[in-house]
């Protein structure tokens, strides 16, 4: 049994191995994209709106009060950001029940990538509301001190998204091959139920933590002295 779909070569291009990280990560893209397309290519106010137009604005809504709870504000960028994050590894790790089929959130490589995307979001996020000089200043408070301990804590949160949701889904997999071995006959479907319900679970997570990340860094003295009267 691969732990990682890193270890499962489908095919070469050119001489160059494709594991199956790599292939189904662009089947996710591939998938959402192609949704996306199909949904929205009668987007106008004279269509009445079908019911997967209404779905997705429904996904839509959603995500963007969760954001607003989260925030304080309503945020479009960040709504872009968090909905691709959760929409990409919740169909990632939905597409699990299908047979064969390796999510690439399995792989430490992508979840590192997932993490460091946020990394790199939450400065651009600060720097665009708070200016470069405001942000920087932010690693000063409360004292020039803490500037060391700051710096440590904005790494340490984009590893730890990686391992947390990268040890959930490997935790996950390895527990149903266990389980199939045990009792092939009756586990399947309670695995299939169970997975759907933490690959859900895990994408929220993930988005949400993003979001407090990245609206720690956007926050400025204003709104938090309004928040907090």
């Amino acid at each position: 049994m691969n732990l990682s779909p890193d270890q499962s070569i489908m095919f070469e291009a050119w001489g160059i191995p494709i594991n199956a990280t790599i292939l189904y990560t662009w089947v996710v893209m591939a998938f959402l994209t192609g949704a996306a397309i199909l949904i929205t290519r009668n987007l106008r106010p004279d269509v009445p709106p079908n019911r997967w137009r209404t779905m997705l604005e429904v996904i839509v809504q959603g995500i963007q009060s969760q954001i607003e709870d989260v925030a304080g504000r309503r945020d479009r960028h960040l709504l872009y950001f968090a909905g691709t994050l959760f929409l990409f590894v919740a169909v990632s790790n939905l597409l699990l029940v299908i047979p064969g089929f390796e999510p690439p959130t399995a792989s430490l490589s992508t979840t590192t990538a997932l993490a460091l995307s946020v990394l790199i979001a939450v400065p651009l996020f600060g720097i665009t509301r708070r200016g470069l000089g405001g942000y920087l200043k932010t690693y000063l408070e409360p004292s020039f001190i803490m500037l060391p301990f700051n710096i440590i804590s904005e790494f340490s949160r984009g590893i730890s998204l990686a391992i947390r949701l990268y040890g959930n889904i490997m935790s996950g997999a390895v527990i149903a091959a266990i389980l199939l071995g045990v009792a092939p006959f009756f586990f399947p479907v309670v695995m299939d139920v169970l997975g759907l319900l933490t690959g859900l679970i895990q994408a929220y997570i993930f988005a949400i933590l993003a979001t407090v990340y990245i609206s720690s860094a956007t926050a400025t003295p204003n709104t938090t002295e309004k928040e907090n009267p």
